[in-house]
């Protein structure tokens, strides 16, 4: 099991990450989510012992890794948010490179080669130069890298962004076999709600240093168990609609986009009819209304005042 016990970490006195407590149990897959700037990166790289903790521990099976940082790295894996490999090389020649970082060589490193080759889907471009793949081909290959020396905990910090969707599902599916049929064990961080949903048992939501809110996908939703959220769309929207809006009883939260509106209010609350008077009072026309039951997106939104892109 890997633990991470009150972890934090400033930087010239500010506090990128405060107080964290998470845990990974072997075989689980795990989000991390959070708005840009909500310390979700940093706690990554004093896990992976790229950054070391101002205070606080990272424990793997009770062996203190910031002391022992060795215990961790043989059996860790990390992709990177930002690519690392060298354009002027091949798919093969770069994971050649970093085999030999792993100290693998000769029939073990050819093996593995292949294997996360195979793994990723480029076995047939491997010898093609980096520089002429795409970016979700390049993201690909930034995989195959982290699998070389077959990791027991893979670190996934937002793998599919600015790809085409092909390959985002690619990766997803490579995150999620690994995970089911080679008992990988995952932390995966992601601007898109509906990944975590696809692939984690358990969520950890961060914002503004901090844990606030951690669960099964089911404890989670449980937040808004007493509220629904209500979808409309609208011929138009002004401010002081939304403002007004704001203020109805039972409202609680209001995200506008172009010509709709997502609402979130008290369970029960009889919000359409004054909504129709409100927006009669506007000159505004309500073309279409659903009820649904909260999502993720909305948790987040609830615990946070932010969207997950945000």
């Amino acid at each position: 099991m890997l633990e991470t016990i009150h972890l934090s970490k400033s930087f010239k006195g500010k506090k990128a990450v405060q107080d964290v407590n998470l845990y990974l149990d072997n075989g689980e897959s795990v989000g991390l989510l959070g708005p840009n700037g909500a310390g979700k990166s940093t706690t990554i790289s004093m896990i992976s012992t790229l950054l070391k903790p101002t205070s606080g521990e990272i424990k793997l099976n009770g062996i203190n890794t910031v002391n022992k940082p060795g215990e961790i790295r043989k059996i860790l894996g990390v992709v990177p948010q930002e690519l690392a490999l060298y354009q002027e090389l091949s798919a093969y020649e770069n994971l050649k490179f970093f085999g030999s970082i792993y100290k693998m060589k000769g029939k073990e490193l050819e093996k593995s080669i292949q294997h996360a080759l195979e793994i990723v889907g480029l076995k047939d471009r491997q010898k093609d130069l980096v520089k002429t793949f795409s970016g979700g081909m390049k993201r690909r290959i930034n995989i195959a890298a982290a699998l070389l020396h077959q990791p027991q905990i893979l670190i996934l910090d937002e793998p599919t962004v600015g790809i085409d969707p092909q390959s985002r599902n690619h990766i997803l599916e490579t995150v999620r076999l690994l995970n089911e049929t080679e008992g990988t064990t995952v932390l995966y961080t992601s601007h898109y709600m509906e990944e975590v949903e696809q692939l984690c048992d358990r969520v950890y939501i961060m914002d503004d240093s901090e844990v606030i809110a951690a669960g099964s996908k089911a404890e989670l939703l449980s937040i808004l168990s007493s509220e629904d959220t209500i979808k409309l769309e609208l011929s138009k929207i002004n401010e002081d609609f939304v403002e007004k809006l704001k203020s109805m009883e039972g409202v609680r939260k209001v995200e506008s986009a172009n010509s709709q509106l997502k609402i979130i209010a008290k369970k029960g609350s009889n919000l359409i009819s004054e909504l129709v008077h409100l927006a009669d009072r506007y000159q505004i026309q309500l073309l279409h209304y659903q009820t649904e039951t909260p999502s993720l997106e909305d948790v987040f939104l609830h615990l946070t005042g932010r969207t997950l892109r945000d």
